[in-house]
């Protein structure tokens, strides 16, 4: 199983250690964007800092590359669409990243909407999504359309159901709260929050997910769901005559919560 360790960062991102399977002290960084916190980490924990792996260009997800190459030398991974500092390999679609002295691989899916050129990197039953899936929750449309958001969430939902999702902010309760509106009636959903309730009380992070509990949860991969499509008819005041339509209604809500 992979491990994992997440390093917080700001006022509610992740920036997760990846460790590696071969020598558990060396770890690749994902979306480093505080270097100290980063430095911090493995100083605290004794690790070694092998690669950077990175999902999308906003500066909390990058701010630390730089110095985090500067002082390690370590090799960087990004998406090939965006401007990403320390001089990343670019990656795409299908593109499989391989690090060997760790001895792990991941396959790069295109996730474009939160941004233009955001992707994710799977592999070893997990997928680092950044800010396109939450759990409970989906990125903004900062640079993308309703319909490649969408797409994106789709195809990251096909994943296996025991997929465990890391993404990067600690977003879940007020997601939540929102899809208790979006999708009422769901049981899954009242359930779901009265467990990451319990561990946001004990200052546990809510995440990783599984991309089976957000099949069951996340509104924004139940657009085909009547109650979703119901309530956000409601909201809208029009019919929406397809998922895409009710996706966009239901980001749109999500924007003014």
């Amino acid at each position: 199983m992979l491990e994992v360790t997440p390093v917080r960062a700001f006022a509610d991102n992740y920036i997760w250690l990846i460790h590696g399977r071969t020598d558990r002290t060396r770890v690749a960084a994902v979306d480093p964007g505080d270097a100290r916190a980063v430095e911090q980490a493995l100083a605290d924990r004794g690790l070694t800092l092998a690669a950077l792996l990175v999902t999308h260009h906003h500066r909390d997800h990058t701010g630390g590359v730089e110095a985090l190459v500067g002082r390690f030398g370590v090799p960087v991974f990004g998406p090939a669409r965006e401007s990403i500092p320390g001089g990343p390999r670019p990656l795409g679609e299908g593109d499989e990243v391989r690090l060997d002295d760790l001895g792990l691989a991941f396959r790069v899916m295109d996730v474009p909407g939160h941004t233009a050129g955001h992707i994710a990197f799977v592999g070893h039953g997990a997928v680092f999504c950044g800010d396109t899936l939450f759990s409970a929750g989906c990125g903004r449309l900062f640079e993308g359309t309703p319909a490649q958001m969408l797409d994106s969430l789709v195809r990251l939902a096909d994943l296996p159901r025991d997929t465990k999702v890391y993404c990067t902010h600690e977003y879940t309760l007020n997601n939540l709260r929102f899809a208790r509106v979006a999708d009422p009636g769901n049981a899954a959903t009242a359930a779901y929050e009265a467990e990451c309730m319990h561990k946001r009380n004990r200052d546990e992070p809510t995440v990783p997910s599984t991309i089976g509990r957000e099949r069951e949860i996340n509104p924004f991969l139940r657009c085909d769901d009547s109650n979703v499509k119901q309530a956000a008819e409601s909201r809208a005041g029009r019919r929406l005559m397809d998922r895409t339509a009710v996706f966009a209604a239901v980001r749109e809500w999500k924007d003014q919560f």
